[in-house]
Formats: C-alpha cells, sequence, structure tokens
C-alpha cells in the first residue's frame, strides 16, 4: 500500500511537470512575438486602467485593520511587476523570477511561523488564482485581441 501511494504521488508530479513544461512552450513562442506581446500588455494595461478589476480588488481590500492581515493587493503589485516586466525579448526565466522575488518579499519574508507562512502561501495562491482567471475572463469576453 506504501509504494502504491508513493506511484500516485509520482503519477501526479509528472503529469504537473509536464503540464507546466507544455505551459512554458506556449509562453516562449508567444513571447517571441513582438506584436503579441505588445497587445498583451496593453490589453492588460486597459483592463487596469479601465477598472475592469474592481469587483476583484474589493476581495482584496483589507476590511477588517487587523495587523495580523498585512497583505494589501500583494497579488495586484506581482501581476503589476509582471506586467512591467514582459516585453517580446523577455526571457520565461526573467518572468519567473521576478514572481519568485515578489513572493520571497511579500510572503515568505514576513511569515513568522510556519503556520503563518502556510497562512499567508494559501491566502496568496487562492487570491492569485481569482484574479488571474477574472483577467482571463475579462481578457476572453471584451479584449479577444489581447486573449489570443
Amino acid at each position: 500500500s506504501s509504494s502504491l501511494t508513493e506511484a500516485k504521488e509520482f503519477v501526479k508530479r509528472l503529469r504537473r511537470q509536464t503540464d507546466l513544461c507544455n505551459m512554458v512552450k506556449t509562453v516562449r513562442a508567444l513571447l517571441n512575438n513582438n506584436s503579441t506581446v505588445t497587445v498583451l500588455r496593453s490589453g492588460l494595461h486597459a483592463i487596469f486602467s479601465e477598472k475592469s478589476l474592481d469587483v476583484t480588488k474589493d476581495l482584496f481590500q483589507e476590511k477588517f485593520r487587523n495587523p495580523k492581515k498585512q497583505q494589501k493587493n500583494i497579488q495586484i503589485k506581482c501581476l503589476k511587476n509582471l506586467i512591467s516586466s514582459l516585453t517580446s525579448s523577455t526571457d520565461i526565466r526573467d518572468l519567473l523570477s521576478c514572481l519568485s522575488s515578489d513572493l520571497h518579499t511579500f510572503v515568505i519574508k514576513p511569515s513568522k511561523s510556519k503556520a503563518a507562512f502556510e497562512e499567508q502561501a494559501s491566502d496568496f495562491m487562492l487570491k492569485w488564482n481569482l484574479l488571474l482567471s477574472n483577467i482571463g475572463k475579462i481578457l476572453t469576453i471584451n479584449r479577444t485581441d489581447s486573449f489570443g
């Protein structure tokens, strides 16, 4: 039974690795196309300037002034940093490094304990996924040229 559990975990990790490799190949191809990157950047900037993310931003606003919950718009900051470093000549490793640096600054470093880290990391991932889902939805519905 132990071997079966380990085998199942190995298969899960292998699937995730394969998915990540396929995603990296796709992103690399997009980053090599200057017009695609330009259109994507303009679409993302338009989302912020049109305040299309207001509903999403409400979820990130700190409604309770609890000092333990200092995660104000971390996901928005990380996304804006990614957008600012997004150019047609950007290597995907640079984008991942940018995100890694932001995660270290906003999630890992401020954590005082393992429990605090787990809570912050979980909260970050939940809100990050929600933010990216909403951006994908907005690009799909309102800015099909940016999404393609």
